[in-house]
């Protein structure tokens, strides 16, 4: 059985993180390895969240993991809280990676024409760095600015959209995506570089309109999960935009409203389906 190291925080309640990117993989038929950079209460959507903070663990873990000859073929980073624990991701990066091993990253730290709360445009260069380690990058058009210094646009056609992805290309990773790509009324998708060969590839289907926090969770996990299972890029990111765009779908008919998340849990069997179909 293939093996993911993913590491990000834990909200305990709200659908995002560890607590999508756990399920998520495993059910894709991959073990799914943790290693938390943060336990809070809730997402922080929520007010008066609470927050541990767990970076003094993360290198005794890992440690512990290099004694007992633990590895991964794949290494999987989502929202990293610090500088401090962006750096411990390149160490983890060089001490359990090589050839066979898959380093994705999900730059979280920004959307809508602006950075979270927590970080600075420092924070953001850092994480530009980080990619640079990355064999698959998949920052969302907003994050791509923020690493890249270009300005972020709302209305954008294909060229600005090529321009950006050879910014990225400069970082050093081998495949480059820019995620929630709207080139046409009505769709939205991926696009991506593949700067090995030099070929661009995009993927678009309906735009679904409702907004939903998690849902880039959802998507950067079945993307790894599904590649990590032997399926080509191309067919990872289709598989992973259609099964988000499905969950979304699910969502808005609850009547229940849960705001705070997708109902991912409702849509995994047929995630399993398609997969299966596919590998």
């Amino acid at each position: 059985m293939k093996r993911i190291l993913t590491i990000q925080d834990i909200s305990c309640f709200g659908k995002c993180s560890l607590t999508v990117a756990l399920p998520i993989i495993s059910a894709m038929g991959v073990e799914t390895v943790i290693l938390p950079t943060a336990v809070l209460s809730t997402h922080t959507l929520f007010k008066d969240f609470t927050v541990k903070d767990l970076t003094d663990q993360l290198i005794p873990i890992t440690d512990h993991w290099k004694k007992e000859g633990i590895r991964f073929d794949a290494i999987y980073t989502g929202y990293l809280g610090s500088a401090e624990e962006i750096e411990i991701a390149k160490k983890i990066f060089d001490e359990f990676g090589g050839d066979d091993t898959l380093i994705f990253i999900d730059p979280v730290m920004a959307d809508n024409g602006k950075l979270y709360p927590a970080f600075d445009e420092n924070y953001a260069k850092l994480n530009a760095g980080l990619c640079g380690a990355a064999d698959i990058i998949v920052p969302n058009i907003t994050e791509a600015c923020f690493m890249t210094d270009t300005e972020y646009k709302e209305v954008y056609d294909e060229s600005y959209v090529r321009e950006l992805l050879g910014k990225l290309a400069a970082l050093g990773s081998k495949v480059v995506v820019l995620t929630g790509v709207s080139l046409s009324e009505g769709k939205t998708g991926v696009y991506g570089l593949d700067t090995r060969t030099g070929e661009y590839f995009i993927y678009q289907n309906d735009r679904v309109d409702a907004s939903y926090h998690g849902t880039g969770d959802v998507f950067s996990s079945v993307t790894v999960g599904a590649i990590t299972r032997g399926l080509s890029m191309k067919d990872a990111f289709k598989l992973a935009a259609d099964y988000t765009a499905e969950t979304i779908k699910v969502t808005e008919e609850n009547p229940e409203n849960p705001w705070y998340g997708v109902d991912f849990e409702a849509t995994i069997p047929s995630l399993v389906t398609e997969l299966g179909k596919a590998v």
